[in-house]
């Protein structure tokens, strides 16, 4: 099975970049980089529950439109949300408006306070559940793995909401925790050489 596609420059790229054009610039620049910062992480982890039962197409479209109605994402700010923020949500045509995902983000900013004062920061928490390279099987041939597993039922286990294994794999591929770039993609060397440079938390 053909694991690429051609890029804009001809180059093969992951073959999930062919379902939408915006799709290259996002794998090129972001998907499987490695990621410290906080706040981005916290993003991500958001964004991947909204993406549940919808295509990433639709949630990327309207990234610019969640930043704008969670302060950036800002969880110390989102953490504030009252149910009328809620209600003030629900009426965001700009993003999806799921009752269940937008009370999720509220209490998982809440989480992610506790998370802070426990650990530091998210990134050290996220980071401890990197798997061993060696282990991981062949790119982009699975939705779960027994580290997003682990880290889903931790995260559970500290009242995160809307985490699954899935939503938690997806996280994992985007900040960098495995580099899931195809074999062939042109980006998986620099991914690589990225997260080789990489500082751990």
């Amino acid at each position: 099975m053909n694991t690429t596609v051609a890029g804009p420059d001809g180059q093969p790229r992951c073959r999930w970049c062919a379902a939408a054009p915006e799709f290259f610039a996002y794998h090129d620049r972001e998907w499987g980089f490695p990621v410290d910062d906080d706040r981005r992480l916290f993003e991500k982890l958001c964004l991947e529950s909204f993406q549940s039962g919808l295509s990433w197409r639709t949630i990327l479209a309207k990234r610019e439109n969640f930043r704008a109605a969670f302060h950036g994402f800002d969880f110390d700010r989102v953490a504030r949300f009252t149910a009328r923020d809620v209600e003030r949500l629900l009426g965001n045509e700009g993003i999806v408006r799921h009752r269940g995902k937008i009370e999720a983000v509220i209490n998982n900013a809440q989480r992610a306070q506790e998370m802070v004062k426990a650990e530091g920061s998210l990134a050290a928490f996220f980071w401890r559940y990197e798997p061993d390279e060696a282990g991981l099987g062949t790119p982009q041939t699975a939705s779960t793995s027994e580290a997003s597993v682990r880290l889903s039922k931790d995260l559970k286990k500290l009242g995160w909401a809307f985490v699954g294994p899935t939503t938690v794999f997806a996280f994992m591929q985007a900040m960098g925790l495995i580099n899931d770039h195809a074999e062939a993609c042109v980006v998986r060397a620099q991914a690589a050489q990225a997260r080789r440079r990489f500082n751990r938390p």
